[in-house]
């Protein structure tokens, strides 16, 4: 009796299972691409937030520094296969695949090859995917995601490919690619069902050489088509089509300046995400979405300062939006990085306006001895200049060439520039850009004009650029989610590396 009941006092208890930690499920993966967004650029939006006088950020400290400050950073190596510097096609296709990609193709592999892009993978799990880009839609970053040619000039057969991917969401600029020929003919039947589609939106231009009408095709395959920001708030169906220009879309001084007009028909890269992930959220299963920040390129190869500062807080604000719509989220990582940095842009010092020396209330200056440096460090100031500019350098070169020729003075075009910029110049200075050729030393013949506007303007910003073209300098990778799955990323890094990791977590 007693051993049966010490026995029973003594049963041991069943053993409790302790729950393995088990890995959060992905189901959604946003990349924000800043293109050519190196560490210049970005260090040129933290000199803005913290230093200037009138910063447009109260707590001084960008969404950049905060997403940086909450998530895993890495650093990003980034040339293409078998050279030393890459193009965004290369670079984007890299990205979106994991797999070394030669220059200047899209969606294929160095070795000419077709690739399996990230989209198309989450296509195949059954997930809703987007293209967002405030350059054009056929342009080379977006285009590497969903398209598979041998060169990124192929706009047109890029705008079919991306018809054919069917993407689910695709809003950025780029209507002539997607027109048939006959759209150029006014008189046309073709014109006139376009003009009915479109309306007054967006002017109807065609650079396709054939008569596919992609537009017609979209809505057959139930993309609902918008061309204003109207529309695009209206839209209702899961699948979205938005072509808001010809082209490439407004930069980002146009886009601020025009931001409070109640009667502005294009949107602006921010209510084009907006609507992308309230759209592509809907889908149960998840969703894969590429946003593109793509002026940020254009101003670096135009060495245009005062508009790279307004692409960066263009950025900082997609960041903003995208890092509080994954907050509290355990199913989602935020991928924010570079393609590759253009430029080599930095802030720098030189002869021109040394400060003139002043007296230090410190101990160590004593017997009247004066603070007196030998260069000029670049002040605070520069930067409120910088934000105040209201014209590209390109637009402004190209009011000064609409003028006519026998206004085209360098008077007529210090006053140009001084009415646009926060700098004041003479018509001495800029008068070099009304007589030299310098097409042996720059890549890229369209930009000198801006390129040399920003020579004159330099020793007044303090700014120095290394290249109108790319450099192989490593770019930042921030990456936000569950930490269990973010800190991997916490390292030096070739694009193909964090891609493949990327395309390894969606589930």
């Amino acid at each position: 009796m007693s051993i049966i009941m010490a026995s029973s006092v003594n049963a041991v208890e069943p053993c409790q299972t302790i729950p393995l930690a088990v890995d959060p499920v992905i189901k959604n993966i946003i990349f924000l691409i800043g293109d050519g967004m190196g560490y210049g650029q970005v260090g040129l939006l933290n000199s803005y937030a913290k230093y200037a006088p009138h910063s447009t950020y109260p707590e001084r400290k960008t969404e950049l520094e905060k997403a940086i400050a909450s998530g895993t950073l890495g650093m990003v190596y980034h040339e293409a296969s078998g050279v030393l510097v890459t193009d965004s096609a290369a670079s984007a296709t890299q990205m979106a695949s994991g797999v070394a990609a030669g220059v200047e193709m899209i969606g294929v592999d160095d070795q000419g090859n077709r690739v399996t892009t990230i989209l198309e993978i989450a296509q195949q799990k059954g997930k809703s995917t987007g293209l967002v880009s405030d350059t054009r839609i056929t342009h080379a970053t977006p285009a590497a995601f969903a398209a598979h040619q041998t060169h990124r000039s192929k706009e047109n057969e890029i705008a079919a490919d991306l018809l054919n991917n069917g993407v689910d969401v695709m809003l950025s600029g780029g209507l002539c690619y997607w027109l048939p020929k006959q759209a150029s003919d006014t008189n046309s039947s073709v014109y006139k069902e376009l003009q009915s589609l479109v309306g007054n939106n967006v002017e109807i231009t065609t650079k396709r050489q054939d008569e596919r009408n992609l537009l017609v095709e979209a809505h057959q395959k139930g993309y609902d088509l918008v061309f204003n920001r109207t529309q695009l708030t209206q839209a209702q169906k899961q699948k979205i089509l938005g072509l808001f220009t010809p082209s490439e879309m407004p930069n980002a001084i146009e886009e601020q300046q025009d931001r409070n007009d109640s009667q502005r028909k294009i949107p602006n890269l921010k209510e084009m995400v907006v609507k992308a992930v309230e759209v592509l959220s809907k889908n149960e299963k998840g969703f894969f979405l590429m946003v593109e920040s793509g002026q940020i390129d254009w101003a670096a190869h135009g060495h245009d300062t005062g508009a790279l500062l307004h692409e960066m807080l263009k950025f900082d604000e997609i960041v903003g939006y995208l890092t509080q719509w994954i907050q509290g989220r355990n199913d989602t990582l935020l991928f924010i990085t570079a393609d590759h940095d253009t430029g080599g842009f930095g802030f720098s010092y030189s002869h021109h306006h040394v400060p003139t020396p002043k007296e230090l209330p410190g101990t160590m200056f004593h017997d009247k001895e004066l603070f007196k440096p030998d260069f000029n460090y670049g002040h605070y100031q520069i930067l409120d200049q910088l934000y105040y500019q209201k014209l590209s350098y390109q637009a402004i070169l190209q009011q000064f060439a609409s003028l006519p020729i026998w206004e085209q003075t360098a008077e007529k075009l210090a006053i140009l520039v001084n009415d646009n910029t926060g700098f004041s110049v003479t018509p001495t200075e800029v008068a070099i850009l009304l007589k030299s050729n310098y097409k042996g030393i720059f890549v890229y013949s369209e930009n000198i004009p801006s390129i040399l506007l920003s020579q004159v303007l330099s020793k007044y910003q303090n700014t120095v650029w290394a290249t109108d073209a790319h450099t192989n300098s490593p770019v930042p990778l921030i990456v936000l989610g569950p930490k269990r799955l973010t800190a991997q990323f916490g390292k030096m890094l070739h694009t193909t590396e964090w891609a493949r990791y990327a395309i390894d977590l969606l589930q």
